[in-house]
């Protein structure tokens, strides 16, 4: 891959090591003297595109002015054949880089050389990392924080695999334990509200409230007509579990997919009752974090995580205000706790299926979770500190008309991702919800279906398909996308022209800042600015009429828009429709 912004700052960093060396050699520097700092892009660029600080961090060492030191730098830099035109001497002892037409022909070859592949690196050199997102339970149709995680979960895995690490999606199928057995009870009251009436079964306090659970029991009735109503309790709610999780998982599957989400794996939390749960917490008593009390077994949790704390410098005074308290493994009733199960799941990632990383995608309301369950698997010696990493997501205002549209699973009176998708396009849901994690979602039905610049995923998908636009038009002239090495990029000199391909060269580095921040959001700011960018470009800079040399020169220009556009919004999983 080539990351020009990156290599452009190694190249300068490599320029004034160099030179500080030759200084270092005539006299000038101390011998064996050696330089650090760090190279930026200035918010202002008149003075150069790139500043260095080199000059003033090495001060101190050299025991010379920062304007002294630069100016032994600038003097000892030899700019032949590199990326830039120019090197300056700023302020108190800035170094400012001025970029060269060369570097900006390399980036527009690299799009055009490197096709498909241009933002892909080596920075996850392969290794196996899962990233497991949305996992609802289900017990019900899936709601606007599953539509939030989907997004969130899938384009970070598209981000980590262009990083070069190798991805895969799964979904984790929460099908046991007591939400199954509350989902099974709920189904059972409204089967037999059917056939005793309404008022003759009192419907649990704690049950799903829903109307899907009506229809479900409304299915299970038209199967089974009133055979089930004298069976046992058990038989009904294993039968009706049974019926409603093969309804409900496969309108889960078809949703996502729906939505463009498609999971690599679907693992199912039953398959960990097989036994899995009980060697887990077997392993964790054999290395003695267990005990026993009131009957049940719990997980000494407090211990644990006091543990990493004083070895991370914390003092007994701040532990204590931890407050932090054990969790129960297995109850006395002999049932392991959905915890218990957890641990299990984990292990199974990082140990038998041997993921170097796992990463969840969890909503903000799980935040506590999160330290006991990496507790939990340091004492299992899987190094969940750094081997488990979770993304916290927070809550979704739906907006409708000015006004926020109340959800409550509970009552059933909830906005489903299928009604979602109904009513929103899929392009517009998956970009509106592809926000910052860490910042609620205020998501505005209206915004999200206006055809106009104010819509972000409308502004953008039009500036690709005006570039198709521009392409077709000139190809009926007689003008097609030049080859790259018949194209003069010198010629592409106006502001509007250098500023718009050096958009285009930070889509690499946004990629490799977005897989080490686990934040997605940022290709949607990266490809917002890139319309922009184009936008401004066509207004200022004809293409249509010029000089053939010229013509070629922009035509070529906007069809690398064309493709990192399209590889932006595919990396989102948006479309880049080509009329519009």
């Amino acid at each position: 891959m080539s990351n020009l912004i990156h290599m452009a700052k190694e190249s300068i960093d490599k320029m004034l090591q160099d030179a500080c060396a030759s200084a270092a050699a005539a006299g000038i520097f101390p011998e064996g003297a050696a330089l650090t700092g760090s190279v930026e892009i200035p918010k202002d660029i008149t003075n150069g595109d790139y500043a260095a600080n080199h000059a003033m961090t090495g001060a101190r060492a050299l025991h010379m002015a920062p304007r002294k030191i630069a100016e032994a730098l600038v003097e000892r830099i030899d700019l032949t054949g590199s990326w830039f035109s120019s090197v300056e001497i700023a302020g108190p002892g800035f170094i400012n880089f001025r970029l060269s037409d060369k570097w900006y022909a390399d980036v527009l070859r690299s799009i055009a050389g490197e096709g498909v592949d241009y933002c892909r690196s080596n920075e996850g050199r392969g290794r196996k990392v899962m990233v497991e997102f949305v996992s609802a339970n289900p017990t019900g149709p899936m709601h606007m924080g599953n539509a939030r995680g989907g997004v969130l979960g899938d384009s970070l895995a598209s981000v980590l695999d262009r990083a070069g690490w190798q991805v895969e999606r799964e979904f984790y199928v929460n099908d046991a334990g007591n939400q199954i057995e509350k989902f099974a009870s709920s189904i059972d009251a409204r089967y037999r509200q059917l056939i005793l009436g309404e008022d003759a079964v009192e419907f649990p306090e704690d049950g799903y409230h829903g109307d899907d659970i009506k229809d479900l029991a409304k299915g299970f009735y038209d199967i089974h007509g009133e055979s089930f109503i004298n069976k046992d309790v058990g038989e009904r709610h294993s039968a009706m579990a049974e019926y409603g999780l093969a309804m409900n998982i496969p309108k889960m599957r078809s949703d996502l997919a729906r939505y463009g989400i498609q999971y690599d794996t679907w693992f199912y939390e039953s398959v960990l009752h097989g036994g899995y749960i009980e060697d887990t917490v077997g392993e964790l008593t054999k290395r003695g974090f267990t005990y026993e009390k009131d009957g049940a077994l719990w997980l000494a949790t407090s211990k644990i995580l006091a543990d990493k704390a004083r070895k991370a410098g914390k003092s007994d005074e701040e532990i204590e205000r931890l407050d932090l308290k054990d969790d129960v493994l297995r109850r006395a009733n002999g049932f392991y706790t959905y915890f218990a199960a957890d641990i299990a799941y984990h292990r199974n990632k990082l140990e038998v299926r041997g993921f170097d990383k796992a990463i969840n995608v969890w909503g903000a309301d799980h935040h506590g979770h999160v330290a006991r369950l990496k507790g939990a698997l340091d004492a299992l010696g899987l190094d969940g500190e750094n081997r488990l990493d979770i993304v916290l997501m927070q809550l979704v205002k739906l907006v409708e008309n000015g006004v926020e549209v109340r959800m409550s699973k509970r009552t059933g009176k909830m906005i489903s991702l299928s009604n979602l998708l109904d009513d929103i396009p899929v392009d517009a849901a998956r970009y509106f919800f592809n926000s910052r994690p860490e910042s609620p979602v205020i998501f505005d039905l209206e915004l999200a279906k206006r055809e106009d610049s104010d819509n972000p995923v409308y502004y953008v998908q039009y500036a690709h398909a005006r570039i198709c636009s521009i392409i077709r038009n000139l190809k009926e002239d007689g003008h097609d996308v030049p080859l790259m090495d018949a194209v003069d990029y010198s010629l592409l000199i106006e502001p509007a022209e250098r500023e718009l391909i050096k958009q285009l060269a930070l889509l690499p580095e946004t990629i490799r800042l977005a897989a080490r921040d686990y934040d997605p959001s940022l290709i949607n700011k990266y490809v917002t600015d890139l319309a922009g960018s184009f936008h401004r470009f066509y207004n200022s800079c004809r293409i249509r009429g010029e000089e053939k040399q010229l013509l070629d020169a922009r035509l070529a220009l906007a069809d690398c828009v064309r493709r990192v556009i399209a590889t932006s919004l595919g990396i989102i999983g948006v479309s880049a429709p080509e009329r519009m």
